[in-house]
Order: C-alpha cells, then sequence, then structure tokens
C-alpha cells in the first residue's frame, strides 16, 4: 500500500496538484485536479479500531458468526461516533444472503485404474468443496482429463476444451496463465501479468460451463503465488457462497486443489510426462489429455446454513452535489477459525482487514472534521471478501447509491505495516484516469511510481475494487512498494515475504505482530487526498480506450 516518507507524517500536508499534464492515455479532460489539505489522522483511533477487530473475542469475524454480530455493532458505534449517517435509507446495513457450507467427513481422494493406485489425504494433499447445496457430494468412477491451463477465450483463438466433452468427468488445470513465466507483461495473456483467465475462481467458473463434474488446480507456488498453507486454510472449514435460485445446480459437483508431487504420481500411474504435458500447455492449440483408464473418486458431506450477512454503509452527505458519490472500500470479514498454529486456531485478521476497517474509521473522523466536500462520501465495510469478494459483489449489483452516479473509489485491503517507502505502486496500471491523481500525489509527496513488481499474482483480481471494476466503477488500487525509506528495497521485501509466509491467512496476523505503524498512516494520508480530489471534482474519470471495463463506464454514465 502507500505510504508517504516520515518527513511528511506529522503535521497537515497541502498538496498542491494542478492540472492534469498526463498523457493520453490518462487524460482526465479539461477539469484541473483540485488542491486538497490533509488533516491530520488520528493514529490513536487507528490503533483502537485494529486492535479490538483482532481481537480473540471476536473469533476471526467470519459472516454468520457471533463475531459477525460483534463486528457489526462495533463498525456501527464507530460510525456513529464519526458523525456519519446510515447509508441505507434509514438503516446502517445492507443484508447479504449467503449459504454457509463446511465439508465433514471428507475421504481420500483416490485415483484408480492405472499402473498404481493413487491416493491423496484430504488437506494434506488435496482440498475439496461444493458450490451445490446439497447435504452430501460424491464424485465417482469419473474419467480424468489434463486440460492445460483450462482456459477458453474466443477472443484469443485459445480454447483448452476445444473438442472435449467433459460432461462427468473430472478435469486437471494449472493454475495462473501460460505465459506466466515470461519475464516482461507482454504476451497473448499478457506474460507475467496475471489475468482472469489465470485466477482460481475462472478456473472454476469455465469447468461449470463446460459441464465438469469435478475439477482439479494442481498447486505449484510460484504461478499460484501463496504457499500449500493457504490453499488449506481458505478452503477447508467453512465456506460462504452467494445464495442463488437454483442451489448451485449449475456448478460442478465439487471444486478442489491438489498439491504438485501428487499430481505428478497421478500423470505417471497414467503413463503420461507430467512436465512435458505442462509445457505443452503453454502453446495455443493445445489438446485436452485424457489418463486413460483412470477413475477419480471421493467424497464428502455438507453440512449447510443459510445466513443473512451485511455489508455496513455510512455515507457523509456532499455539501454541493449529495447525488454523487465516491467510495471507501474495506471487507470486515476475515477466515474465523482455521487450521491451528500451536494451539491457537483463530486467525484474527490484523492486517487483513482489520486494519482496512479502522482505516475507514479513520478517514471518516477526518472527512467529518475537516468538513463535508462537494460530492457524498460513502463508507461502505463489506462481508464476505474472503469467500469470492460476495459483500462487494452483492453491493456492486444491488448498489444503495446508483452506480451510474458514483465517481469512483478507494479500496483499502490490508494497510502497510512494515514503513513507509519511497515508491508507489499501482495495481492495474495503465488502465484508467485514475492514474494522473496517483502521478500528482506522488510528484507532490517526493514518490517514485514504478511498476507493480508482483503483477503475476494476479492482485487485481483479488480484492473488492474488483466487484465495481466489472460493473465500470473506476476504482483505486494502489500503495506502497518495496523501497522502505529505512532499509531499502530488499528489506522491504524481506518484510513482506516474512508475511506472507508467517502471518498472512494464518493465526499470526495478529495486532502484537503489528510493529510499525509509520506506513499505515502514510497509507491512510494518501488515500484522504485520493478521495478528497474526486469529491472536490466535477470531472467523471473513465477507463482508457480499449480497456476491458471501459463500455461497462459508457453504458452506465449515459444511463444515468
Amino acid at each position: 500500500m502507500l505510504r508517504f516518507p516520515r518527513s511528511t507524517a506529522a503535521l497537515a500536508v497541502l498538496l498542491t496538484v494542478a492540472a492534469c499534464n498526463a498523457s493520453d492515455k490518462t487524460a482526465t479532460s479539461a477539469a484541473a485536479i483540485p488542491d486538497v489539505e490533509i488533516p491530520e489522522l488520528s493514529l490513536a483511533t487507528l490503533q483502537e479500531v485494529t486492535k479490538e477487530l483482532s481481537s480473540d473475542a471476536y473469533e476471526g469475524r467470519a459472516p454468520g458468526t457471533a463475531g459477525e454480530e460483534k463486528t457489526v455493532a462495533y463498525i456501527i458505534k464507530k460510525y456513529e461516533e464519526a458523525g456519519l449517517k446510515p447509508g441505507n435509507n434509514g438503516k446502517w446495513t445492507q443484508d447479504v444472503p449467503l449459504v454457509e457450507i463446511t465439508a465433514k467427513n471428507a475421504t481420500p481422494l483416490s485415483f484408480t485404474g492405472g499402473k498404481t493406485p493413487v491416493t491423496a489425504q484430504y488437506a494434506k494433499d488435496y482440498v475439496a468443496f461444493s458450490y451445490r447445496v446439497q447435504p452430501k457430494t460424491e464424485v465417482k468412477d469419473s474419467d480424468v482429463v489434463f486440460v492445460g491451463y483450462g482456459i477458453n477465450a474466443p477472443e484469443k483463438g485459445w480454447n483448452d476444451y476445444a473438442g472435449l466433452d467433459v460432461k462427468g468427468k473430472t478435469v486437471v488445470v494449472l493454475v495462473n496463465d501460460p505465459d506466466w513465466q515470461t519475464k516482461e507483461a507482454k504476451g497473448e495473456f499478457n506474460g507475467r501479468a496475471m489475468t482472469y483467465y489465470g485466477r482460481w475462481s475462472y478456473k472454476y467458473e469455465e469447468a461449470a460451463r463446460q459441464g465438469a463434474a469435478a475439477v482439479l488446480i494442481v498447486h505449484d507456488t510460484e504461478p499460484a503465488a501463496y504457499g500449500w498453507n493457504v490453499v488449506e486454510s481458505s478452503n477447508t472449514g467453512t465456506q460462504y457462497l452467494a445464495e442463488s435460485k437454483n442451489g448451485g445446480a449449475d456448478q460442478t459437483v465439487a471444486n478442489g486443489w491438489i498439491q504438485l508431487p501428487k499430481a505428478k504420481e497421478l500423470f505417471a500411474s497414467a503413463g503420461q510426462d507430467f512436465d512435458a504435458l505442462r509445457e505443452a500447455a503453454k502453446k495455443k492449440g493445445f489438446k485436452p489429455v485424457a489418463l486413460t483408464g483412470v477413475k477419480a473418486n471421493f467424497s464428502f458431506d455438507n453440512q449447510i446454513s443459510k445466513k443473512m450477512s451485511r455489508n455496513v454503509i455510512g455515507v457523509l452527505p456532499g455539501a454541493k452535489r449529495p447525488d454523487e458519490y465516491v467510495l471507501y472500500t474495506g471487507h470486515w470479514d476475515h477466515l474465523g477459525r482455521c487450521t491451528p498454529v500451536d494451539g491457537d486456531d483463530i486467525c484474527n485478521g490484523a492486517v487483513d482487514n482489520a486494519s482496512g476497517i479502522a482505516g475507514l474509521v479513520t478517514l471518516a473522523q477526518a472527512f467529518q472534521k475537516a468538513g463535508a466536500p462537494d460530492r457524498s462520501i460513502v463508507f461502505l465495510a463489506v462481508t464476505a471478501e474472503e469467500s469470492g469478494l460476495l459483500g462487494s459483489k452483492y453491493y456492486a449489483e444491488n448498489p444503495i447509491f446508483p452506480l451510474a452516479q458514483t465517481v469512483g473509489g478507494v479500496n483499502m485491503d490490508a494497510l502497510n505495516a512494515i514503513g513507509p517507502t519511497k515508491d508507489i505502486v499501482v495495481v492495474g496500471g495503465g488502465k484508467s484516469e485514475l492514474d494522473a491523481y496517483v502521478e500528482k500525489l506522488a510528484k507532490m509527496s517526493g514518490r517514485t511510481v514504478k511498476a507493480e513488481p508482483t503483477p503475476e499474482k494476479g492482485f487485481y483480481y483479488r480484492s473488492d475494487h474488483f466487484s465495481f471494476a466489472k460493473l465500470g466503477v473506476p476504482m483505486f488500487n494502489f500503495g506502497s512498494g518495496d523501497e522502505l525509506v529505512e532499509g531499502g528495497a530488499e528489506a522491504g521485501k524481506k518484510a513482506a515475504a516474512d508475511y506472507e509466509k508467517n502471518r498472512y491467512h494464518a493465526p499470526g496476523d495478529e495486532y502484537e505482530a503489528i510493529t510499525n505503524w509509520d506506513g499505515m498512516m502514510s497509507d491512510l494520508r494518501l488515500y484522504y487526498a485520493a478521495g478528497r480530489m474526486l469529491a472536490m471534482t466535477d470531472a467523471w474519470p473513465n477507463w482508457v480506450e480499449g480497456d476491458e471495463f471501459r463500455a461497462a463506464r459508457d453504458k452506465s454514465r449515459a444511463g444515468k
């Protein structure tokens, strides 16, 4: 995430941001980006809210639990204290219907019919769950087919399912895109920069569209961008689905992951060379390969409960154009109880994302104290991000404030806990006219904007801003890079890697583990400025010509 250097951290900062001189790619029309003054933000509030929401009393803030009840009540309390108004026609919350589904009594995953039987143990070697709301999930004697990267992209002339009927079959797919090892962000699938075709959620969606019975993604740490520990903690235990009219009947019977060594063992049993097929799958025209004679078998029971979760919405009405809206978003949920580490089974989620909700409250206080800007500011704390962006998706599809009248916004997902940096990274840079604002913020804070260092991790598709982007609303997704003001890039990379390995989606993400708050405060100053700029201009930022989200924005604004 973004931070100011420490030299700017103490007092209010005046950002003199003149008319945009950005390239045509990110032109903001003739409107000037306004000057904004950043008031002093409350470190005490940031720490207080982060500590409270990440305490064991909230049990990891899983949707539909007692932890949610405490979380929602606490956010409402802090919104009221900050002087916000209820954001849903006099109510603080928006109902989000979910289905809670927990796999129980999972059997090993067995592959028979090859040279030798292959068995994968649940959690250790494979994970699986179902998007179908039914009491039992069973995959029995299912033919197994390798479908490369599991991509069907007509606009690219790419179809890994070409000529294949996968009805009743289990498909094995690779994670990420075919060209993920390309050093630059260039190529059929944007090279090193992951596209949505590379995300696990797309793999499941496409397998369902193709009619597969089950889909297993081969886990490999580098292209997945996280270790097996993250896969295990995120996909075992309770899962949450958006409630659907057909109970998920159009989904696969089961979705899951399998460890790379087990996948190689499976392919060898079927007389196939996994490494050779993985290499072949990188090229257009790859044909699916049946693991002839091999049958997949596994099952688990589903404990099902329908839950009504909630988004929490506060608003500061605009002084001049209250029917135009700027969004601040952050997800309040985390994983609840998860895989124990040293006897601790609560995933507290202090950085991810108690810090983001604390940021919402801190910014709400600051906006109220500074006085209402021209446009209204909406503070949206969403549910079920960890379950697939379900809360933000529900709001975007059922907006309280029309998306055609939503100017744009800032998403805050895990503030920086390692310290201020000299650089700024825009995730999804080059896509919208918001880049011009970031360039100006960087210039006035003495920082440099750098290319996203890990585009292969697909961060653009992994947080709540994506729900709004898909429907046309430009959203800031920027933050500090790795070059720490104190310690440099090497120290920054080491600290980020340590968090991902030891605390991300694990019980170790606790309040006590946060030892540096300067970076978080720097984030917030920048986020305040970005939102205030949008709220004080009469411009309507758009996506650049040719961007995948431009048509949705144009259509939305045309029908406003």
